[in-house]
């Protein structure tokens, strides 16, 4: 199938690793540019090197209201155009509610919620009609995961937000939807198995819960994302699409 690609340009937050950089892999291999951002900028020129050409990077936090505007001046001045965004929210700190002080809350809302919810508004005010804009979420917004209050709390109405946004963005032809990974292998996974004392057995056990019986590789979500991304998806808006092996148990 032919995406559409060629040439479109697309901001990828938290594009240097993860689910970010294997979108970005999958943009550039069908022909896109890229604007990777992020936070480490020795990770980012590391991208950059391997991605050649088409892409650039800006160091930049989501969580800073200048950043959507740093990138969109960027993808202008760099390509002379924007056709969307992916935009990875991040994975905040493990932990219980009743063991999570107000602290990580209150930081975790300023760089996963009201970061993700900035940058979204503003990319989709920037776009043509046929601009689209996914985000980065989880699982936990159909079901809570053990051990995650923090994204349980925040990524379902990031959902809710991308919903309304869809409604409203519609009318211009620009098309806002939600990415849903389960048990991908990125080192995010790889650190939330380790974080229960016990890799093997955490993995082991999340494994019994998927129907396919694997963890999902990278790639695997940056080709889905690159698909709802193009304009081969030209109908799909509004839409939390689960990229988690049939692990989830809602329809």
């Amino acid at each position: 199938m032919d995406l559409q690609l060629k040439d479109r340009v697309y901001l990828v937050t938290g594009g240097a690793r993860g689910l970010g950089r294997a979108t970005a892999d999958a943009l550039v291999a069908d022909g896109a540019r890229v604007v990777l951002s992020g936070r480490n900028a020795e990770s980012l020129d590391a991208a950059v090197a391997d991605l050649g050409d088409g892409a650039v990077s800006v160091v930049a936090d989501n969580a800073d209201p200048g950043t959507p505007a740093r990138l969109i001046e960027t993808a202008n001045e760099a390509f002379g155009r924007l056709d969307g965004a992916l935009i990875s929210v991040g994975g905040p700190p493990p932990g219980t509610v009743a063991s999570t002080p107000d602290e990580a809350w209150e930081q975790a809302f300023g760089s996963v919620f009201l970061g993700a919810v900035r940058i979204a508004r503003q990319v989709c005010d920037a776009l043509e009609p046929g601009g689209s804009v996914a985000l980065v979420l989880s699982s936990s917004v159909r079901s809570p995961i053990p051990g995650l209050a923090i994204s349980n709390g925040l990524r379902p109405g990031l959902a809710m937000v991308a919903k309304n946004l869809s409604d409203e963005q519609g009318p211009r032809g620009v098309r806002v939807n939600g990415l849903l990974p389960g048990r991908v292998g990125t080192e995010r996974v790889a650190e939330l198995d380790a974080s229960t004392g016990d890799a093997e057995a955490a993995k082991a056990k999340s494994l019994l819960q998927i129907p396919l019986g694997r963890y999902g590789e990278p790639e695997e979500f940056g080709r889905t994302a690159a698909f709802v991304l193009s304009p081969a998806s030209s109908y799909v808006t509004g839409v939390m699409l689960p990229v988690d092996g049939g692990m989830l148990r809602s329809v």
